[in-house]
């Protein structure tokens, strides 16, 4: 039977993915968390990965605070940078495959067309140069990799925007941006095409594609619209949402203005069917209610 180790498996992905992999039959899952397995020193990667028995990893662990990495270079450059390569490295000598997950902030947001995986790369922030430097280190490392680049990911566990907006719903008004176009990604689905692609890859080690691929939801939105929606579903409509320019939001990390992302290679390779964003939405604040 296909053994699977997922790295991350505290964030949203990494959760939901384990959440997801417990109903499989087509594989054994193992995971680490930060309690687990400290990425950020290569010493600690091979001493678990070597200890560890698995056909494929997939990689859902990432320095995720993108303004801190303005002035905290350093530690995201080590677990964005260089951490995927440990983790490639070990897998291919193992004979494994991986799975890494990468950011739209791979590219400087000033396209005005859906992002297609095959576009160049222009990162403006340290976030996005450490993510493009560790899909670099994942490919040199082990060609038996798949990469994914996602964009404004949300889900019922850990920090996010849908959550941040419900949070913010009792003060009856907020400040969106309105400037920056994207797509939503629920985690969920997300995850649940990474267990397709390994369910297919069980099957036939054939069907295991490598290349850069791009997933997001379905359909277009800006985070003004994002938000809108957000208090629509959950019955919050009392509360205004003043759009905003970028400029009236200032970070230390510039956000991409253009953050649509083509999905279309990722979704003929593995036969995906992906659900439009909206829908993904009504599924994350329907789990949110859960007790």
């Amino acid at each position: 039977m296909m053994k699977v180790l997922i790295i991350g498996a505290d964030g949203q992905l990494g959760s939901s993915l384990c959440s997801l992999a417990a109903g499989c039959e087509f594989a054994e899952f193992a995971s680490t968390t930060p309690a687990t397995l400290d990425v950020s020193s290569e010493t600690n990667i091979r001493k678990v990965l070597e200890a560890s028995d698995f056909n494929y990893l997939v990689n859902c662990t990432a320095y995720t605070a993108v303004d801190k990495a303005e002035s905290d270079e350093e530690n995201a450059r080590r677990i964005n940078a260089e951490a995927p390569g440990w983790l490639a490295r070990c897998a291919r000598e193992k004979g494994a495959g991986i799975i890494h997950i990468s950011t739209d902030y791979v590219f400087d947001g000033s396209s005005n067309k859906p992002l297609h995986p095959a576009m160049p790369a222009r990162p403006t922030t340290v976030y996005g140069q450490t993510k493009l430097a560790g899909e670099e280190a994942v490919k040199r490392e082990n060609p038996q990799s798949i990469i994914i680049r996602t964009s404004w990911l949300y889900s019922a566990y850990g920090h996010n925007f849908v959550k941040t907006m419900l949070g913010l719903s009792d003060r009856g008004e907020v400040n969106v941006v309105f400037d920056q176009v994207g797509t939503p990604t629920y985690a969920g689905d997300l995850a649940a095409a990474i267990l397709e692609i390994l369910e297919r890859s069980a099957e036939n080690p054939t069907l295991f594609k490598t290349g850069t691929y791009h997933f997001s939801n379905l359909g277009v939105c800006s985070w003004y619209d994002f938000a809108q929606m957000i208090f629509q579903l959950s019955n919050n409509r009392q509360v205004k949402v003043n759009p905003i320019k970028t400029e009236h939001f200032p970070t230390p990390a510039l956000r991409p203005a253009y953050s649509v992302m083509d999905v279309s290679d990722i979704i003929h390779a593995f036969d995906l069917d992906i659900p439009y964003w909206t829908d993904s939405l009504q599924k994350c604040l329907k789990e949110l209610r859960k007790p």
